[in-house]
Parts: structure tokens; sequence; C-alpha cells
């Protein structure tokens, strides 16, 4: 399919979107954003249009590209106004609809749907949604049906629960009504801020697509959403878009960061050429039986065991290994580490390394009475992720699985070589390096795969550390910090998203464990705050509503009072702590 003049799909390569974040009624301030993104390498840029007035107001800012020679796909974002999509349609290249609110309120009302009462609801969103399918099918105009698992709508929760499958469902009720008209430019998302429900979400979809047949081969774009900023966010989206790319799903993508969006065009980019040097086709081991559910999480069940006095496999915390050259860097500051801290010394754990390919070595292992502590060696012609599913694949279950970023010499550390003291460093980019980590044993994190991991594709102890455990953070596996989810900007946030962000982080990334969602706007705050312990949403201009959970308790705080009201709200749910005089931090790099 063409989203204007750019090829998504098929043979295209994998495009690369954002979004600008300023008032859509600003015609200069929108221009120059889309330009600044055009110029940056983003292939297609999303606009908000969140009443008919914006959604006029594209007609305006449109026609300013072109005459200034800017022929970047427009994508015009609709939430809740069918309205707004109908306007919109008349000026741009495509138009993003969200199920969970495009023709649904959203009350989290408890209800059962007899099956009468359902096809009835199906009616009525056919009702509504139909004009805009005739519309962009009669114009030429693309759609992504976007689903977000923050803003399923109240039929969907009720038949199916908060799920992935809802997720599915969801998108395929709007996807059956455009094939109803005999309309197919349309692309499909299943967004969600969770790597886990993202990743399964998409699987999900994948397989039911499949089922359906061929001429339900619809292009795919990916994204983790409310990713935050800074080294988390690209963590977190390297988990959830990489391990999908990594299998040979998605076709256009976008990297979520509450950061001006220009930077969120380099993190796709090396994203995508991360994935295409690393990830090899023919080794995905699609034809290896999986160990796991790929459509829902369940950590593999190991026997416990206990290497350098920790214990790990099980339901043990899954560990963070160093090589011994790299704890030596560091050991003279481990009681200052806090809970960052190297647990397990690689070169005394008694590791056993097998090709996973070797069915001997494999069988070998397997006929050990005792559990044993089992890795991928290095040095194999393998890409990561699909080695080690091989390896969990003939692996029995009760040997624990030690999890590693990278096994060629040409990612790995200098250890090969140290005794004919030839150094084996080269020049490092940390961002390709973050990526890779997080792809591979993200991914795997995900699929329940693994009970400690190792990073040696950085040489830096210090920041290997620090990028390990930030993995398992972002993986949802260990949390040892407190959580942010936080959108990007857009037209409808009601507040500097970037300012506020690091006022709640600098009153509260002490309280470890704790999970706070800080949202521009309410289109996808409630359910995408599931998952958060407390979050922070705009309400209206200048006013801030508090939520538990899903659940809104404080309304229209003045701004300039929230971030307080909001330690006060977290008081009172006993999550408070005290800051320490000094908190433990992992230096960036030894």
């Amino acid at each position: 399919m063409n989203v204007g003049n750019v090829g998504i799909g098929g043979d295209n390569p994998i495009r690369v979107q954002s979004m600008i974040t300023c008032d859509t009624m600003d015609t200069e301030a929108s221009i120059q954003q889309t330009m600044e993104l055009a110029d940056a390498g983003c292939e297609i840029v999303r606009i908000t249009a969140p009443t008919v007035k914006d959604a006029r107001n594209l007609e305006h800012i449109v026609k300013g590209l072109r005459e200034r020679g800017c022929n970047v796909p427009i994508v015009a974002d609709i939430h809740f106004k069918p309205d707004a999509a109908m306007e919109a349609a008349k000026w741009v290249e495509k138009v993003r609809i969200n199920p969970g609110n495009y023709a649904d309120s959203k009350k989290f009302v408890i209800r059962e749907y007899s099956d009468e009462q359902y096809a009835a609801e199906l009616n009525r969103i056919r009702e509504r949604f139909s004009p805009l399918v005739e519309l962009c099918k009669t114009r030429g105009v693309a759609m992504r049906i976007g689903t977000n698992h923050g803003s399923l709508s109240d039929r969907i929760l009720n038949r199916y629960g908060d799920t992935p499958l809802g997720m599915v469902e969801s998108a395929l009720e709007f996807a059956r009504i455009a094939r109803d008209l005999d309309y197919h430019d349309f692309v499909f998302s299943m967004k969600a801020s969770n790597p886990k429900v993202m990743i399964a979400a998409y699987r999900l979809l994948v397989a039911r697509l499949n089922e359906l047949g061929p001429d339900w081969n619809y292009p795919l774009h990916l994204g983790v959403t409310e990713a935050g900023e800074g080294e988390d966010a690209r963590i977190k989206s390297a988990i959830g878009i990489g391990s999908l790319l990594a299998d040979g799903i998605g076709d256009t993508i976008r990297v979520s960061l509450t950061e001006d969006s220009p930077h969120e065009i380099p993190v796709a980019k090396a994203l995508i050429e991360n994935i295409r040097n690393t990830s090899n086709a023919a080794h995905r081991a699609s034809n290896v039986d999986l160990s796991f559910d790929p459509f829902s999480y369940q950590r593999r069940a190991t026997e416990k065991i206990e290497r350098d006095g920790v214990k790990l496999g099980g339901d043990e915390l899954i560990r963070v290994v160093v090589r011994q050259a790299n704890f030596d860097k560091v050991a003279h500051k481990i009681d200052r580490m806090g809970d960052y801290k190297p647990e397990i010394i690689y070169e005394t754990a008694q590791i056993q390394e097998v090709d996973p390919r070797d069915e001997n070595a494999v069988a070998k292992i397997n006929a050990e009475r005792s559990a044993q502590f089992v890795t991928v060696t290095d040095e194999i012609d393998l890409p990561v992720i699909a080695a080690f599913r091989l390896l969990s694949a003939k692996l029995h279950a009760r040997h624990p699985i030690l999890l590693k970023d990278a096994v060629s010499c040409r990612a790995s550390v200098s250890h090969a070589n140290q005794n004919d003291g030839v150094s084996q460093k080269r020049p490092t980019d940390f961002l390709n390096t973050l990526l890779t980590a997080s792809t591979n044993i993200g991914s795997l994190l995900c699929d329940g795969i693994g009970d400690a991991i190792l990073v040696q594709g950085e040489e830096a102890p210090g920041q290997a550390l620090r990028l390990s455990y930030n993995i398992l953070q972002a993986a949802g596996s260990r949390i040892f910090k407190t959580d942010y989810v936080a959108c990007p900007s857009c037209g409808r946030t009601l507040f500097n998203l970037q300012t506020t962000t690091a006022k709640i982080k600098a009153a509260t990334l002490h309280l470890k464990g704790v999970k706070i969602a800080i949202m521009g706007c309410i289109v996808n705050g409630p359910g995408e705050m599931a998952d958060a312990d407390f979050g922070y949403v705009g309400g209206a201009p200048g006013k801030v509503n508090l939520y538990v959970g899903k659940t809104a308790v404080k309304f229209n705080i003045p701004e300039a009072e929230a971030v307080d009201r909001l330690k006060d709200l977290i008081r009172e749910h006993g999550k408070w702590m005290e800051a320490a005089r000094q908190e433990a931090t992992l230096e960036p790099a030894s």
C-alpha cells in the first residue's frame, strides 16, 4: 500500500514515523516541526486533530508544506471525533483512528453484553465508521487502525478483558467493516506501554491474519507507546519493536520518546539498521518447536541452583553476571553500588557452554543428575535470539539459562585473547550496543527464557551493569527503581511533558518499585495506567487529575500544586518513603 508517495509493506523498506508536538492550530509551527522531522529522516509525519477545527486547519498545514517543497505524507491522528476524521480525510494522505474510542464512550462500565446486544453495538459502529471508509476509498487516503492497550472500549473489555486478544479483536472489527466496503488501504497497530503485552498482541494479530487467509496480509506499524525518555525509553522501545522486527514482523515503526520529536528518528533508524545487521531470516529458528507460548508470558520453569552464594532459577530474581575482568575493575566500590552490583562471576559459576545445534553436547547436559547452569557458547554463527530459543527448546526445563547480548567476537569484550596481552577492544557506539543488548536479551526475557543475564557487548563495566539492570526493569523482569510510563508530547497535551516529567522524577526517583504514569491528556490515560500505581494526567489547560491505578481520585488540581499533591497521594497509600541523603547510582563508565 502507499501513503502518499511512500510505499509500506511488501518489498518496501521499514519506514520511520514520528509526530509533531505543537498545537495543530499553529500553522507555522506545525509546518516548521514537520519539516524538521522530514530533514531528520522521518518518512511519515503524524499530526493530531482532536476537533473539527483542528482537522480543518490541516488544509493550510499541508498546503504550506507542499509550497515549500516538503512532500512528506501527513497522517491525521483521530480520537473520539468521527466528524474530525471526516474533515481531516479531505486534506491528508492517511488517517489514524483508534477503535477503542472512535465510536465508543469510555466509562469502564461493568456490563455483560448478550450476543444480540453485542451485534447491535457492532451495527452502531458500522454506521459511524462506514462514511470515513467510503471517503478514504474515494480520495485514495490510507488508514491506520491503531489499537491502544490503554483505550480499549468498554464493550471489548467486558467481552475479552484487558488482554492482547481484546486488542486484536477490537482492530479486526473495524477491519471487517473496511473490507466489506472493499477498502484495503489500511495498516494495523497494537501499541502498549508494556513490551510483553505489545509483543503478545502483535504475535496474536499475525497468527489471526494468517488464519484468515493471504488476502488479510496487511502491513503492521510497530510502537511501544508511552515509552518515556532517555536510556530507559530507548531500551523499552528496543525490547518491544526490536524483538518483533527480529522475527520479521513490522513494516513501519515509531519510537515514542518524551523528548523533542527529532530525537526519535536516529533511534528508529539505528534500530532498523541494527536488526538488518544482526538478524538473519534463515536463522530465525522458525522451524524449531518453541519452548514457550508466544501469545502469553510465563517464565520458563527451572530448578533453583546457587552460584557465588546467590540463588537463581525457579522463582528467584533474574541475576546479573559479569566477567572476572570487569568484576575486578569495580571490586573496590562494590559496597557503594547498592542494588546495582554484579551478582555472579562468569568464570567461577560453573557455566556449561554449548552450541544448541550439537545434539550430543545437549544430551550430555540433559543426562546430568543435577541442574546445570547453561549458556550458548561464543563464536557461533547464529543470531542470539535464535540460538537461545533453540537452546531452550532442546534443553530440559530444569536447567537454568544464562542469556548473553552477543555471542560473536565482533560484539564481545576483550576476554578472548587476554592471555597473549593483545587488546581486542574496538570503538563502540553505545546506542547500537544498547539496542542490540535490549533487543536480544529483552526479547528472550519476554519469551520467558532466562535466569541470569550477561552484557558483554559493552566494555565499560559500570555502563554494562547499568544497562543490565535497566533491561531487566524495562522488560518487567526485575524492578529495582521507580518505573515511569510517560507519553510523548503532541497537540493534545495539556502541559509541558518534558519539564513535568523531570519535576516528577526529581520528587519520586527514590521510590523503588513504584510505577508512575505521566499522561498529557486523557486519550490513553486510564488504560495505560492500569499497570501503574499512580497517574498524573492533564485534565484541562493548567489543571491535572491524579489517579490510583485507572481510577481518578483527585480532579482539577492547579498544575503548580500537582506534584506536591501527587506526593501526598503516594503517602496516603503507604508507598512513600523519604529519600536517603545519598542515593547509590551507577556510574556511566569505568
